[in-house]
């Protein structure tokens, strides 16, 4: 049978997807249940910060600011590189180019450094309760070719494996605020944990480096830009619902766990039982039964976070890909589904190698893989919405069209304001994101990764426009079959390269 067979190069299938596929998208790329049983319990056990809870609020509030500008730009630029192609619409070429240099930095880091979270969490899950005392990389494996079958199936069967289990995780997550609420330390509900004037003491940066590793997949309603049912609408709508309950739904979860042990204690106790204070809680007030699958679906929300983020990697490298940027057989996609097949082969070459290569170096899988790597990726995506948002800016400058000034101007900037400190922050607090023990030098080193990366991709942006003009030109460009969509204009540079490939035709 040959490669032909499997492979195609007519793009990705059109009208799958709606708005709530794309909730469902980008709220799993940041695992509910994994970012209460992990990160929020690490986020009061290092910060000691009792007002943690309203980090999330003031971050999404951040977002929301962002997402106006970036949401305008949407109904105008619809290609599956998403930050990529705004960037290049909006600060130039080369830009784009080191955008989506950054973006894979960012997204492959967190994908793979998930890798070492679900195996180290199923070895001793299934060590514990089935006696399976094996090696975390077996699982990490085991994971991974879960991952690599759903990755070049149906999209909207992913969507459909992602809400049953989004779904699922989220009533764990709200069980165990109705008994925190329930059974408040004290026996009176606490309002310490949502008191601004507690959240802006000692700690809000490393509170605010946890919150930015949260909302981590904030991208990835507009990956999916060109598989949607409505590209002038679907990406802001979807963006505009993951932000706020994204924002809320963590913050409310953030506030249990300190009426829950007590604000005084809240700190202490993550620092002891990390996630354990969720499922111990879930144990003693609901039973084992409960416990159990509230742990089960713990594993499966990471597994929903894997595959949001490698779906989102396959199509970055379909995009640039199908642009020339990278080589060209990264745009071929599947005759059976329409995935980005050869996108998502090579992600999943590119995990197993790394992963493996860390246990094989025998290093910790969660102490070493998962955080060296989810930390380097929370610079690298708000480094890449920081350019997104100043590329809004340059794409409405001098442009007519039906948005607003607040739109088209006062959110750009006042976004890129807003998230260039956050930036400053990470950076600052980025030690904060470490285990002690981590070697000083991975300090500069973990988070200059993706502004390596950046600048990789920069200079060869100005490579291409040296030695392949005609590349260059193809850069960031609306996907072909979307320009035709109605209601959905390409950029200026897209529609000039339309018009000299026809005459060329």
């Amino acid at each position: 049978m040959s490669a032909d067979s499997f492979f195609s190069d007519s793009g990705l299938r059109r009208g799958r997807l709606g708005t709530l596929h794309l909730v469902f998208f980008t709220v799993a790329a940041s695992a509910p249940l994994t970012v209460l049983g992990g990160g929020v319990t690490t986020m009061f056990a290092v910060s000691g910060n009792v007002g943690a809870a309203l980090g999330y609020v003031l971050l999404a509030a951040v977002l929301a600011v962002f997402a106006t500008g970036y949401a305008a730009m949407s109904r105008h630029v619809a290609n599956a590189g998403a930050f990529y192609a705004y960037i290049a619409n909006g600060l130039g070429r080369a830009g784009g180019v080191a955008g989506s240099a950054v973006a894979l930095a960012a997204y492959n880091a967190i994908q793979i450094g998930l890798y070492g979270l679900i195996g180290a969490i199923l070895q001793e899950f299934l060590a514990a309760k089935a006696g399976l005392d094996l090696a975390w990389w077996i699982w990490a494996l085991l994971a991974w070719a879960v991952v690599g079958l759903l990755g070049v199936l149906r999209i909207d069967l992913n969507a459909t494996v992602l809400a049953v289990l989004l779904g699922l995780e989220c009533v764990v997550v709200l069980i165990f605020d109705a008994v925190a609420f329930t059974h408040p330390a004290g026996g009176a509900v606490s309002y310490d944990g949502i008191d601004p004037s507690k959240l802006f003491t000692t700690g809000i940066g490393a509170v605010l480096a946890f919150t930015i590793a949260c909302f981590t997949g904030f991208e990835s309603g507009a990956i999916y830009s060109e598989e949607v049912k409505d590209p002038r609408r679907t990406v802001a709508r979807a963006t505009y619902v993951a932000v706020a309950f994204t924002g809320l739904f963590y913050a409310a979860s953030a506030w249990a766990l300190t009426v829950l042990t007590g604000p005084q204690n809240a700190a202490q106790e993550s620092a002891e039982a990390g996630p354990g204070v969720i499922f111990g809680a879930l144990d003693q007030y609901t039973g084992a039964a409960v416990a159990d699958i509230a742990n089960v679906l713990f594993i499966t929300s990471v597994l929903a976070a894997l595959l949001s983020f490698h779906n989102g990697v396959a199509r970055y490298l379909f995009a640039l890909g199908r642009e020339g940027v990278l080589p060209r057989f990264l745009g071929a996609t599947s005759r059976r589904s329409g995935a980005p097949l050869a996108g998502s082969l090579v992600q999943s070459a590119l995990a197993v190698v790394v992963f493996l290569v860390f246990a094989l170096a025998n290093r910790n899988p969660i102490i070493d893989l998962f955080t060296w790597f989810s930390g380097a990726a929370a610079v690298g995506v708000v480094l890449l919405m920081t350019l997104t948002s100043a590329a809004v800016f340059g794409f409405f400058r001098g442009r007519p069209g039906p948005e607003t000034v607040w739109q088209r101007v006062l959110a750009p900037v006042l976004g890129t304001i807003l998230l260039s400190a956050v930036l400053v922050v990470l950076l600052i607090n980025f030690d904060a994101l470490l285990d002690p023990e981590t070697p000083a030098y991975l300090r500069w080193v973990l988070p200059a990764i993706p502004v390596l990366a950046g600048a990789v991709g920069l200079v060869w942006g100005f490579v291409l426009k040296s030695v392949r003009p005609q590349t260059y030109a193809r850069i960031g460009r609306v996907a072909e079959d979307g320009l035709h969509e109605p209601g959905l204009h390409p950029s200026p540079e897209a529609a000039r390269d339309q018009r000299v490939h026809a005459g060329q035709r």
